[in-house]
């Protein structure tokens, strides 16, 4: 777990970038991580130009967003840089950057809401339904079965309320509205200059515009449908070997028995690494601290 060598990647990033690093991984982004976040960024201290490696599979949506907020209060001009897993909220927080700069193993998604289920595979039922899987209930009834418009919408609905509890889809509907605005809000950030129908047009795609929440999206897709993406091929090693680190700390499959701790998020700087241990059983956290000398 030693933390030198990185710190020194991270030096190097710095230097090459004029910029002031941040690393931030985790296995899921959750609102409890905002005060380790703060006191990293107290750390740093404002600067002109901050570079936030990110290394995540997801998350709370409203947890990145706020993440986003509070690191644009710490600097003129935030670059996301992306060396590998930057998945769904992970992909949302790419929204609120000035610039993202992503790696070409960089691996993003569509932000469409999940809604776990309590009987995964338990009964052959998915484990997590999407967003679209019932926004597309419909179609898939005029398409596949022949139904006209009108017959598909109301047995769609029929079948979906006796399948699905009505204000569960409901409130499913009111989390695509939500993830729409937070998305929206993060996006003006990043193209200020651009018109609320243009960026609107990204957040559709983003939302509704690929057949999977699993979809791997490439930084040449993301770049396509008019994100600020782009590659920097001085940096992409330095960037990758912290995503070779990250990944032999964070995550509970590093565990031997499920008996044993393990890290689940990692925040860094030049000069301070914090990694968070879990115990198994319980909710309680401990913080690792590292220093460079």
């Amino acid at each position: 777990m030693n933390s030198l060598p990185e710190m020194l990647q991270i030096k190097a990033i710095e230097k090459n970038r004029q910029s002031r690093v941040l690393v931030f991984a985790c296995s899921n982004i959750e609102i409890d991580l905002l005060p380790s976040v703060f006191e990293a960024l107290i750390e740093i201290g404002y600067s002109k130009r901050l570079d936030l490696v990110l290394y995540c599979r997801g998350g709370v949506v409203n947890a990145a967003r706020r993440l986003m907020h509070l690191l644009h209060e710490f600097t003129d001009h935030l670059s996301v840089l992306v060396p590998h897993h930057c998945e769904s909220s992970g992909t949302i927080m790419t929204l609120g950057a000035h610039e993202v700069i992503a790696g070409p193993l960089a691996l993003f998604s569509p932000i469409d809401p999940l809604l776990n289920s309590a009987h995964a595979q338990d009964d052959g039922t998915p484990g997590a339904i999407s967003a679209q899987d019932i926004r597309l209930f419909g179609e898939m009834a005029r398409n596949w079965f022949r139904l006209d418009e009108r017959d598909a919408c109301v047995q769609s609905l029929s079948m979906l309320s006796g399948s699905i509890f009505p204000t569960t889809l409901t409130s499913f509907y009111r989390s695509t509205l939500e993830l729409q605005e937070i998305s929206e809000q993060l996006l003006a950030l990043q193209m200020p200059e651009e018109s609320i129908e243009n960026r609107s047009k990204i957040i559709d795609q983003l939302l509704f515009g690929y057949h999977s929440h699993s979809y791997y999206l490439t930084r040449d897709e993301l770049k396509e449908i008019g994100l600020k993406v782009r590659c920097d091929p001085e940096i992409e090693t330095l960037i990758w070997d912290l995503a070779r680190w990250i990944s032999s700390v964070i995550g509970s499959g590093l565990r031997k028995s499920p008996e044993d701790s393990w890290h689940d998020t990692l925040i860094a700087t030049a000069d301070v690494t914090h990694i968070r241990q879990r115990q198994p059983g319980t909710i309680s956290t401990d913080w690792i601290v590292s220093s460079a000398p």
